[in-house]
Parts: structure tokens; sequence; C-alpha cells
């Protein structure tokens, strides 16, 4: 975990010296988004990649979160169940109902039109991750405490076969990087500073802080979570029942966590709606389905505008990613694929090929040497978190 904070601190400072160009402090032009750094630095065909890669790994965050939505709701469920029938009670629920009800609010709520009025989602999300991290901590602490001892040991979690315990790490790597998607929203954030000091600077700070809050969090709901639970550590504290009680207290984080999904999943799908529906509008620019707004004015509601490709686009959207997530429910094993698939391209090779144009790096000096021996351990690091995710998917669909 702390080796791969210092890998995104490291990206993060590449992608920082990106922001201005072609002097990283004072050049005359402004790139606000990363993939507008790729085309600047790296050219048109570079940008295709990265475009197609970035709209893979946001549709595939929107995946993840149905299948984590779903199993958030499907614990409050069997929550309640433990606690009125027993915790030897069997209470075994499906994930596919929560899953078709969190892709049919999506829906609803895919048809807001724009970004930007989309603010309050970011403020509620951000509150209900803190709350429910706080959450797990507490609870993971508290029966540390109850126990009298800390559980596990220094090997981890032990397999049947030594294949199977590398299987297990390799899949560890890519959940790992899955939680440190920051690098691609860099920029965007760095465009809304002011200088002086200069923006690099002062978003190398501001990221510094962040990453280090994050990965305390990190490491405390992973670190109390093995600590209280040993082996039998569940992949999701608050959904694998290594807690019964509080009752009460498990259903608020996990609505918590439906809460922050909801709006993080929008979060996520918003640029994919406004980048395809620019494509679509520019590839048919006759076309009124594509093109033609019209006006609902529905009561006690201000009236807002929509048309036809949007509806349906977005419909089409939600559907696909909740069909992929019923096909796929494994939490872990989802979260390691997608983030073995998009560390290495988006966090490391893209910001180091961008700096080696911005400082004009020579090939063979020591720099360039160093950068690139660190993107080959990264894209090696990729290559075995992917396997090991896929090959726990396959096991676990074919079981």
């Amino acid at each position: 975990m702390i080796v791969f904070a210092g890998i995104t601190i490291i990206s993060t400072n590449l992608l920082c010296d990106c922001y201005r160009y072609p002097d990283p402090e004072c050049g005359p032009a402004r790139i606000r988004s990363y993939m507008e750094a790729v085309r600047v630095y790296l050219g048109e065909k570079s940008q295709k990649v990265s475009g197609v890669i970035a709209l893979e790994s946001l549709w595939g965050g929107a995946v993840a979160y149905v299948i984590t939505a779903a199993t958030s709701m499907r614990a409050i469920q069997k929550s309640n169940c433990y606690h009125k029938e027993g915790h030897q009670a069997p209470c075994a629920y499906g994930d596919t109902f929560y899953m078709l009800l969190f892709g049919l609010v999506q829906i609803v709520m895919s048809q807001i039109p724009d970004f930007h009025k989309m603010e309050w989602l970011s403020v509620v999300a951000a509150m209900m991750s803190f709350t429910y991290s706080f959450i797990g901590i507490a609870l993971g602490f508290a029966k540390v405490i109850e126990n009298g001892k800390i559980m596990g040991s220094i090997t981890g979690v032990p397999a049947s076969t030594l294949a199977n315990k590398f299987w297990l790490v390799f899949e560890a790597f890519g959940d790992i990087a899955f939680a440190y998607p920051y690098s691609i929203i860099v920029l965007e954030i760095q465009d809304t500073l002011k200088s002086p000091p200069p923006e690099n600077q002062t978003m190398k700070r501001a990221s510094m802080v962040a990453i280090f809050v994050t990965t305390c969090f990190y490491l405390c709901c992973g670190c109390f979570g093995y600590a209280a639970f040993g082996n039998d550590t569940p992949g999701n504290l608050l959904t694998g029942f290594g807690f019964y009680e509080p009752y009460w207290l498990i259903d608020f984080a996990n609505a918590c966590i439906v809460l922050h999904l909801l709006g993080g999943y929008q979060i996520y799908s918003q640029p994919v709606f406004a980048y395809c529906e620019r494509w679509f509008s520019k590839q048919f620019p006759n076309s009124g389905f594509v093109n033609n707004f019209y006006t609902m004015k529905l009561p006690l509601l201000p009236g807002f505008q929509w048309n036809l490709l949007r509806l349906c686009f977005r419909t089409a959207y939600v559907v696909s990613t909740t069909g992929i997530a019923m096909l796929f429910p494994y939490f872990n094993s989802a979260l390691g694929l997608l983030g073995a698939l998009n560390f290495w391209p988006l966090t490391i090779y893209f910001p180091v090929e961008m700096y080696f144009v911005q400082k004009k790096v020579g090939a063979w000096t020591k720099k360039w040497i160093v950068l690139r021996t660190f993107s080959f351990v990264c894209f090696l690091v990729t290559v075995v978190g992917f396997i090991g995710s896929l090959e726990s998917i396959i096991s676990a669909k074919l079981s």
C-alpha cells in the first residue's frame, strides 16, 4: 500500500509539471485535462489510445460501483435477518434484485443534463465516504480490544498451494492499484488553482497531503480489519459479516456506502456521457435524434431539456454496466481486474512519456534510465495483477 502511494505521488508530480507548456512554471499555454495533455505532448494517436483506456476505466469504475452498492444493500438485509433470527440463521440473499434496483435509480439520475449541476452529489459522496470509513475503523479497533489480542500472522492468509498463494498476492496488487485512480484527474484539479505561487508547486503539496490522508485511511481499515479477524477477514469489512453488532451501526454504514455510490456512479459516468454525446453531435450534425432538444416541465420541479440520444444512450450505458455486474458479481476480483487494466497506462506510462517531452530528457541519460526502469517495473506489477484477478474471476465463475 505504501509503495503504491509512493508510485502515485511520483506520477502526480510528473503530471503537475505538464500543466503549463512549454515551461512547467511560466509557460503561456495551460493544459486543462489529462487527454489534452496527452495530445499536446504525445500527439493525436496517443490521445486516442489514452482516451479509449480512460473511457474504459470510467465505465469499469461504474461496473464496480454497481457490484459494491448491491453488496451493501444486501448486507443491510442480512444484518437485520441475523439480528432477528440469530447469527447461525442462513440469511442467504442474492445480489441481482439490488443491482437492478440500483440500475433503475441510475437510469433516472443519468438524465441530469450537465456535470456542473451535480456539485451536491460530490459533497454528499465525500461526506458518506468519511462516515463509513470511520465506522469501519472504529469497529475494527473495538473488535481488537474485545479479542484482547491481534489476530492473523505476518505471512497473511494461508493457501492450499504455493500457486494459489501467488494468485492471491497478484489479485491484491490489482485491488490496491484500483484504490489509486488519482492521477487521471490531477490536471483538472490543478486548473482550478491560482498563481502565484506556481500551480505545479501548490498541486504537488496538495497531492502529497491528499494521498497521505487517503493511504492512512486504507491502512487503518486494512490493518484493524486483519488484526480483528485474522485469516477470516472478509473482503469487505462492512458487508462480509465479520461484525454482527451493533446491527444498526452496520446498517447505517452500509447505507452511507450506497449513498456514496449513488453519487460516485454519476461522477464516473458523466464524463463518458459528455464525451460520447459530443462525438455523436460532431459526426451527425444534421440528425434530429442527436441534436434536437425538448423541454419537459414536471410539477414542483424546474423545467429541464432532454433529447432522444441522451435518453437512449445513457439508458443503454447503465444497462450495460448493470448487466456486466450481474454476470461477474465478484467484488475483490472485479476491482483487481479493473485496477490492473488501468494502473500502468494511465498512472505510469503516459505521465512518464509526457515528462520526457516536457523536460526534454535525452535517451540513456540517468533520469531516462531511472524512469524507464520505474515504468517497466510498474508494467510487470500490472501484468501480474491482471493475471491474478482474471484467474480469480474465472475460478469463481466455474466453481
